[in-house]
């Protein structure tokens, strides 16, 4: 399975909805192909020995693991990659320091897709597609926004913000390469079964 297909079910902690490590394994059971540690306001040295635990994980699963913000520590626990917004170290920087890396940015306009694709940037994160609780101040950019991104880019692009199992249809119908998911997952009751059911319905 190449990285691109690797993309397809994307899965970020959110610790204000289950732990990490706990709730990674059970949406990796689940089917998760890309897990990424999203980890805000927390010692650099905690953030450090969760990605090493999730990195583990994600190798005995052969899914991918990205590191969001963190260079040194997605370099110092080899992971796949790291997702970087736009307000972080610039993409072309990252490239130079770690041209292993798989290098994601996150979008939230064509404009800005388009610089990160410049800079060269391996996929996008572009959203919010919907609204979301989880990111309350990220714009929402809508299903016509995201349309206009994929046919703009020849990166893959990775849906993200506010998608659920009810809309998740609708969002692969503008050819996003995959979708990257936090609440619909990790504040389901049952962690695995909500993985398992939006790889039923990503396999439609």
């Amino acid at each position: 399975m190449s990285f691109r297909d690797k993309l397809r079910l994307y899965v970020l902690t959110e610790r204000k909805l289950a732990p990490e490590v706990e709730a990674v394994k059970a949406a990796l059971d689940g089917g998760a192909t890309a897990i990424q540690l999203r980890l805000k306001n927390v010692p650099t040295r905690e953030v450090l020995e969760v990605a090493e635990k999730l990195r583990k994980l994600t190798q005995e699963y052969g899914a991918l693991f990205f590191v969001n913000d963190h260079l040194d520590i997605a370099l110092a626990v080899q992971a796949d990659g790291i997702q970087l917004g736009p307000d972080d170290l610039p993409v072309s920087v990252a490239k130079k320091l770690a041209p292993s890396l798989i290098i994601g940015a996150s979008v939230y306009s064509l404009e800005e897709a388009l610089k990160a694709e410049a800079e060269g940037a391996d996929y996008l994160g572009a959203g919010a597609v919907f609204p979301t609780d989880t990111k309350s101040e990220a714009s929402v950019l809508g299903l016509e926004g995201l349309r206009e991104i994929v046919a703009s880019v020849k990166i893959p692009v990775v849906a993200i913000g506010g998608i659920n199992h009810e809309n998740v249809l609708e969002v692969l119908k503008t050819g996003v390469h995959g979708i990257a998911v936090v609440s619909a997952i990790m504040g389901a009751p049952d962690i695995k079964e909500a993985t398992e059911k939006m790889k039923t319905l990503l396999n439609k």
